[in-house]
């Protein structure tokens, strides 16, 4: 009798580890740390799609390195370019409690610092151009607060060079949207280098796609020799409305992101729009897992140098771009459409 009792105990003890070895192991398969990320992209855009799915294979790559997930897939969000649509997606986001914020473009940005003013969510932004004129940092290398990231700001000295070596310039267009952050600084520095070159500046603007076509009839009328427009996203999404009125005219139009050059304008110059969406997921990652803060960590930005011209568009206007390929860090071409090949 007592050798059955203590063959049972044992079974029972056995069947005791057995049950709770199990579960432990259940567990441990279940208790990777998981990250909320927030991503928010302001429009539908070429170069911001880059931008959202390079930050999105970057944290994927680094949770798979790390043992770590971040969870990005049911907190993605599109604002359209609406500004309540942007508050409300902000405010989910802070009702669901994500772990960081990734704005991307300066109007998402400033609209996440504002829904996390209070609450100290990190934010890491994402192609903004003049972050401390946007009043989203206090300086470059010290932002200062819960909010850093990865600046695409043009070098526009190099990029008026560009467009004055391609043809001889005697008076130039902008065209822009002024109340779009993005704009204020490269505008500033290319009247600068015009009015040291003597050429003359004819400005046109528009916050709708309405607007900026009628300003692009008037630069049109006013015979400019080339249009110059910066990070804009409100020009950008009226680039395929407006590219065939300039290559009718044979004027071509400059703008400063590669998608400008894929939908239809003859060049668009600045950074690898691929590579600053890694650099941003790196940054979200070194606050997560490695507990950097935002308010120390500089502002990231890339040498930019890259002339994506529309082969199209160059043969309609009859325009060579031979010469780029000595004026910056590399010349790609592509064709008219919505979207980057991937």
């Amino acid at each position: 009798m007592k050798r059955k009792l203590v063959l049972l105990t044992a079974m029972m003890m056995a069947a005791i580890c057995l049950f709770g070895c199990g579960k432990s192991s259940d567990g441990a398969k279940n208790s990777k740390k998981t990250y909320k990320v927030g991503i928010v992209q302001y429009v539908d855009d070429a170069s911001l799609n880059q931008i959202q799915k390079a930050v999105q294979t970057e944290l994927d790559t680094q949770g798979k390195k790390l043992n770590v997930k971040f969870d990005y897939k049911d907190y993605t969000f599109n604002g359209q370019a609406d500004q309540s649509t942007l508050n409300q997606i902000m405010a989910d986001l802070v009702a669901d409690q994500v772990d960081i914020i990734v704005p991307i473009a300066t109007p998402t940005a400033v609209v996440a610092q504002s829904a996390t003013e209070d609450n100290q969510i990190p934010v890491v932004f994402s192609a903004v151009s003049d972050p401390v004129t946007a009043g989203l940092v206090k300086s470059m290398d010290k932002p200062g607060s819960n909010i850093t990231g990865v600046s695409d700001a043009l070098n526009t000295d190099a990029f008026m060079k560009m467009i004055t070596t391609a043809k001889t310039v005697k008076k130039i267009g902008f065209l822009y949207d002024k109340s779009q952050d993005s704009s204020t600084k490269a505008i500033k520095d290319a009247k600068a280098y015009c009015k040291k070159n003597g050429i003359e500046v004819v400005e046109k603007t528009g916050t709708t796609n309405d607007e900026i076509s009628l300003a692009a009839d008037a630069l049109i009328a006013a015979k400019v020799n080339a249009v110059f427009t910066p990070t804009d996203n409100t020009v950008m999404l009226a680039e395929l409305a407006i590219y065939e009125k300039f290559i009718k005219a044979k004027i071509p139009h400059y703008g400063g992101a590669d998608s400008f050059a894929l939908n239809g304008a003859f060049c668009g110059y600045g950074v690898n729009y691929e590579e600053l969406g890694t650099q941003t997921g790196k940054m979200v990652v070194d606050i997560l897992v490695n507990g950097k803060k935002p308010a120390d960590m500089a502002v990231a930005s890339l040498a930019n140098g890259i002339a994506t011209v529309n082969t199209e568009t160059a043969s309609a206007i009859g325009l060579d771009y031979s010469s780029f390929k000595d004026l910056c860090e590399q010349v790609k071409e592509t064709k008219t459409a919505e979207e980057f090949d991937q």
